[in-house]
């Protein structure tokens, strides 16, 4: 797991997000579900983009709050 945190859907697999906001780009990771609500949120009411990369994980802090975004 990265930095000793632990996925909250460890049968998921993990993506990297990158999130790209005027100057501003963060990267972190997140189990699939909770990337794909993340994206649907933050595309819908900030002004910005969202990648996601299945392929490059490691190294990256989790998703703060990524339990939030197991329910749609």
């Amino acid at each position: 797991m990265n930095h000793g945190s632990r996925s909250p859907c460890p049968d998921e697999p993990d993506v990297h997000l990158t999130i790209q906001f005027t100057s501003v780009r963060m990267d972190f990771v997140a189990c699939l579900t909770a990337a794909l609500v993340f994206v649907c949120e933050v595309t819908a009411r900030r002004p910005g983009t969202v990648t996601v990369d299945p392929s490059y994980c490691a190294g990256l802090s989790r998703l703060p709050n990524e339990r939030l975004y197991l329910q749609p």
